[in-house]
């Protein structure tokens, strides 16, 4: 896609999360969009932050040998169109999680305790802020650094969504 679009990292997530889709029919049988859309959007939104981040490790290269991604397209706007993205994540992962009955009444009150679900999410949208907020652009390591410690913000996700279950 890179040769056709300045698009290629929303390309890849769609296909690329694609699998939340599948693995939710599987295990359920069926589809609930009110659930599996807002996670299949997230899963997206995550795609472009991340690559992009990653992408502007190999801008110098793509733009000489004529290739487009995100990180050329957003250019010095990176940081915003990145934190839109990051937004969008952790909004569509919170209603996700909500109409999928990650909270519990915990007895405490009249409104619902959003246990343990949510202070994962805010755990997670926290290091997806640290990421936008830190990363060099220019400095090719640095990066590589941000996109690899994704594995963090889908582990905490992943550890939400497991105590999210295992607690309600």
């Amino acid at each position: 896609m890179k040769r056709f679009t300045y698009w290629p990292q929303a390309y890849l997530g769609l296909v690329f999360n694609w699998g939340a889709l599948i693995g939710w029919a599987a295990m359920k049988g069926t589809i609930d969009p009110a659930i599996i859309l807002p996670l299949y959007t997230a899963g997206i939104c995550w795609t472009l932050v991340y690559d992009t981040i990653y992408a502007h490790q190999d801008k110098e290269d793509d733009v000489k040998i004529g290739v487009k991604s995100t990180a050329l397209r957003f250019g010095d706007s990176t940081k915003p169109w990145i934190s839109g993205f990051g937004a969008a994540c952790i909004a569509n992962l919170a209603l996700s999680g909500y109409n999928a009955d990650l909270d519990i009444d915990c007895g405490l009150s009249s409104h619902w305790t959003a246990w343990p679900y949510y202070p994962f999410l805010a755990a997670a949208s926290a290091h997806l802020a640290w990421q936008v907020s830190t990363v060099d652009l220019s400095d090719r390591l640095d990066c590589n650094r941000k996109f690899v410690s994704n594995k963090w913000f889908g582990a905490l996700i992943f550890g939400g969504i497991l105590c999210g279950r295992l607690v309600s």
